[in-house]
């Protein structure tokens, strides 16, 4: 009797166990390298999924070395696959051109989006001492612009774009170390892109008086990014600056289902709030971001985004 009652309870155990199973739907986030604020961001997701969907959506985050990667494993991902990246990434790769040229894949056609992240946001850091408000004033100045990084790379071409290419001081320091080099200093400004607001630049802001640069529509111009406003009061005595972006997106692929689709879209969007509680870089995404998707968004996202009465462009659609 006893063995009968064990077998009874050991099967709706493990029925139970494939009911609750079946009733998760797992999603795989595909983010960044694991020391980035993208990966945190990432973690801040999956939690906020798993709370808002009551345990009902379960995302796991993988790390990744470049969006690059990220475009390239949506041939192969499947249904569960979410990613990050730049939306002009998307674009490069259903042409097949820079990156991916000769690398080209049917697959990337398939690419849709669900909802905007923080973007990438180029903060240029100049300490008052040093006087400089404005690019030229860069002349003569020593400047932190750090190696390797999307900001490294764009701080780069923007002394060229503005003319200061041999005219800047470039310093061998690590980023990391910015804030310390330019209280004591060694430096008179740095160059750091991430997003807004940049937890280095509040530390900056916060020890030594600074300037954060504005950028004029001229420049932004010549820069070929995307402008972006961070509101005054954003970090310490600084009124609103005007800089630029590169947007990022997170996306799936038309063999994710509507329904998935839709859930995860409505839930970013509903926990959102929380999530720029506890990391105020969440509270810089809103409904405006969305004139950054280029490209078409997934039809269970856009359910969700009609419902609520968002506006979509043709080419979203």
């Amino acid at each position: 009797m006893k063995t009968n009652l064990f077998k009874l309870a050991l099967s709706l155990s493990l029925t139970f166990a494939a009911l609750e199973s079946q009733a998760e739907t797992r999603i795989t986030y595909k983010s960044a390298k694991s020391s980035s604020s993208y990966y945190q961001m990432g973690v801040q997701i999956a939690e906020a999924i798993k709370a808002g969907s009551e345990g009902g959506m379960i995302v796991t985050v993988e790390e990744s070395q470049r969006s690059v990667q990220n475009v390239m494993e949506a041939r192969a991902r499947g249904a569960d696959y979410v990613f990050t990246t730049p939306p002009t990434l998307v674009k490069l790769a259903q042409s097949g051109k820079a990156m991916f040229e000769g690398r080209g894949d049917p697959k990337f056609n398939e690419i849709r989006a669900l909802f905007p992240i923080p973007s990438l946001t180029m903060h240029f850091v100049m300490s008052e001492k040093s006087g400089v408000t404005d690019f030229p004033g860069m002349e003569g100045k020593m400047i932190l612009l750090g190696k390797g990084s999307f900001g490294a790379r764009e701080g780069e071409k923007y002394l060229k774009l503005f003319g200061l290419e041999g005219k800047v001081e470039l310093a061998e320091v690590e980023l990391s170390n910015a804030v310390a080099a330019l209280k004591n200093g060694q430096i008179d400004g740095f160059v750091t892109a991430g997003a807004w607001p940049a937890p280095n630049v509040i530390e900056a802001a916060a020890s030594t008086a600074v300037n954060v640069i504005s950028l004029d529509d001229e420049q932004i111009a010549q820069s070929k990014r995307t402008k972006l406003v961070i509101p005054s009061g954003t970090y310490k005595g600084q009124d609103d600056i005007t800089t630029t972006s590169l947007p990022v997106v997170a996306y799936t692929t038309t063999a994710m289902d509507d329904d998935t689709a839709y859930t995860l879209t409505k839930t970013f969007w509903e926990q959102k709030a929380k999530m720029g509680e506890n990391a105020p870089w969440w509270n810089g995404v809103d409904q405006g971001l969305m004139v950054n998707i280029i490209d078409k968004i997934h039809p269970g996202a856009i359910r969700y985004y009609k419902e609520v009465g968002v506006e979509l462009t043709a080419a979203q659609q």
